[in-house]
């Protein structure tokens, strides 16, 4: 019923999950995303959402906390999600292993795989803080995060600064594109 309301009435909601390590930009991304602002954030405890509309999509984004107590709990987001999006902060080489495991841990849930017809969920990667010195290049974290084994989804990579909000709205426009495509 809700997606013939939506049809008749309104938009349908897409839900994205935004999802990454502790310290990674999540949430900075979403209010930068959502508000066009930085906004000052503490380390989420639990999830953040918001409503929004993007290239004519209403879109509810929510932002998950990323340290490890609260990782376990990602998969009881998943439902109905149709796109992922994967912070990584760029400038920590010691955790990309760590970044790997938990994406690849993602992208091979079983319910996540079955959302959005035969593909899953697409997934953009986010390769934050850009606009710190040294960081890791997108090449670099793509090759760290061993994205070419990700076959059964659509993936994008993107470089970006939650801070400078560069990226961002590249990011977004790929995303809006693979839900389009799923209509």
């Amino acid at each position: 019923m809700g997606i013939l309301w939506s049809r008749l009435f309104g938009k349908e909601e897409m839900k994205l999950v935004i999802l990454g390590l502790d310290n990674a930009g999540k949430s900075t991304i979403l209010y930068k995303i959502t508000m066009g602002e930085v906004v000052s954030t503490a380390p989420t405890v639990g999830a953040n959402q918001e409503l929004f509309e993007y290239k004519n999509l209403k879109i509810r984004m929510w932002d998950l906390g990323g340290q490890t107590s609260l990782r376990t709990s990602w998969s009881s987001y998943y439902g109905q999600a149709k796109a992922l999006i994967m912070v990584v902060d760029s400038t920590d080489r010691a955790r990309l292993n760590l970044a790997k495991e938990e994406l690849h841990r993602v992208a091979t849930d079983p319910e996540l795989s079955a959302q959005s017809g035969a593909d899953g969920a697409c997934l953009l990667i986010f390769a934050n803080k850009q606009d710190v010195k040294g960081c890791m290049t997108p090449a670099q974290v793509s090759e760290g995060l061993a994205l070419t084994e990700l076959r059964d989804r659509q993936w994008q990579i993107v470089a970006c600064s939650a801070l400078t909000g560069k990226g961002l709205m590249d990011g977004m426009d790929w995303i809006a594109n693979q839900l389009k495509s799923q209509k």
